[in-house]
């Protein structure tokens, strides 16, 4: 509940977490294209962007305070995104990555590779073009994106709350993060539908994706089920079970760290929630090693997916609308990043002479994440969508540590 006085119209937290509710409800109603009107709209504007920008209009208005409210700490950040991470990384088969052919899992990555690279080339690019575009605490912006670029919308989060960037500045990168990745998925898209006219010309061998499609179609047949309620009880004991246990151990660990580790603080290892995040990924990495990875069948990932959804919507409605027209510059920093991982990923596509398959699931795997990695992969061929979300989980696991490193290094580039 709101701990001071507040102006808006809304200051009951069940009230605001009722419009929240409800408002995803629609956007993804809507989504789903029930009119041929709306399948248009939705071809152009996508569901994570209103997700963060409907709120915002909210707290722009004045309908709900963002920033008086228990929606986002600690119900979103503390319960949400923990358990978010722990269902998106329980479903991670690693035998089945390594089954995929080295090829696929060098340009993985090569694709997160560009994504830390992008990152330093940018920020000194924009050092000597535009240099306010990089000054005060734009590195934390830059951390918080890299998350995303790296894993997904959990770890852009996770690197939000780690290095304590501000709403107005997540939001901006946001923005940036939503018109990059889609322009780029967008020009994916469309090269699917070359994807045997480029690799003839390339010289590509395809054959390790011909018998990935028969392995996975054959694997999903098998396995897909319709979740019972007994499944669902078990997801979401395991997930708030583990964000449970994530803080218990949180707690005294970082105490630990606090009281006898003097250099502790600069890596952030005295926060009690660096430790819930890394805890809640670690445990969803053990659990994949188990036969809870069978709940995957029943939908983990999606209730994950879920979670993260919330979570997005209270970020956004701590969103000041009118504070992103300030800093256009910072789509120009987003697209040299971009660009700085295309031209990393050609090169390796290049030197092994890899399919141009491999090439967009080895960038979305990073950059779209299992929420849009998928629809490229299975641009390609349906059967193959499973490839996307296998590597787009992967970068879930992995995005948190690296944009973390990512964004030390950002942090000591900027002298802070």
């Amino acid at each position: 509940m709101p701990t001071e006085t507040s102006t808006a119209l809304i200051t009951n937290d069940i009230v605001g977490l009722g419009l929240i509710a409800a408002t995803l409800a629609v956007i993804f109603w809507a989504a789903s294209g029930p009119t041929p009107r709306l399948k248009k709209i939705f071809a152009w504007v996508p569901a994570l962007l209103l997700c963060y920008f409907i709120p915002a209009i909210y707290n722009t208005a004045g309908l709900i305070d963002g920033h008086n409210t228990s929606l986002y700490n600690p119900v979103a950040r503390d319960v949400l995104l923990p358990a978010a991470l722990v269902l998106l990384t329980l479903s991670i088969d690693l035998k089945g990555i390594l089954k995929l052919g080295p090829k696929l899992l060098v340009m993985f990555c090569a694709g997160t590779l560009g994504i830390i690279l992008g990152a330093i080339v940018s920020f000194q690019a924009m050092s000597w073009i535009h240099p306010a575009t990089v000054a005060g605490d734009t590195w934390k912006g830059m951390a918080a994106l890299a998350g995303s670029w790296i894993g997904g919308g959990a770890n852009m989060v996770a690197m939000r709350e780690v290095f304590g960037t501000d709403a107005t500045t997540f939001g901006q990168f946001a923005v940036v993060d939503v018109a990059c990745a889609s322009l780029w998925m967008a020009v994916l898209l469309f090269l699917a539908n070359r994807a045997q006219q480029i690799d003839t010309r390339n010289g590509a061998d395809t054959s390790a994706i011909d018998e990935m499609k028969a392995r996975i179609s054959a694997y999903e047949a098998q396995n897909a089920r319709i979740p019972s309620l007994t499944d669902l009880m078990v997801i979401v004991g395991v997930a708030l079970g583990g964000v449970g246990l994530a803080h218990a151990i949180a707690a005294p660990v970082s105490g630990w760290f606090k009281d006898n580790v003097s250099w502790a603080s600069q890596f952030s290892l005295d926060s009690a929630f660096v430790w819930v995040v890394l805890l809640s990924t670690a445990l969803g990495l053990g659990l994949s090693f188990t036969r809870a990875r069978r709940l995957e069948s029943a939908g983990a990932s999606r209730l994950g997916t879920l979670f993260l959804y919330f979570l997005i919507a209270c970020i956004g409605m701590q969103m000041d609308l009118l504070s992103l027209l300030d800093r256009p510059w910072l789509f120009a920093l987003g697209a040299i990043w971009m660009l700085t991982h295309i031209l990393v990923l050609w090169i390796a596509a290049k030197l092994l002479r890899a399919p141009l398959f491999f090439f967009a699931i080895g960038s979305q795997g990073n950059i779209g994440a299992a929420a849009s990695a998928p629809v490229v992969a299975a641009a390609f061929h349906p059967s193959l969508a499973p490839v996307g979300v296998l590597l787009g989980t992967v970068g879930y696991a992995t995005g948190t540590g690296l944009a973390y490193v990512t964004g030390l290094i950002l942090k000591w580039m900027a002298g802070a």
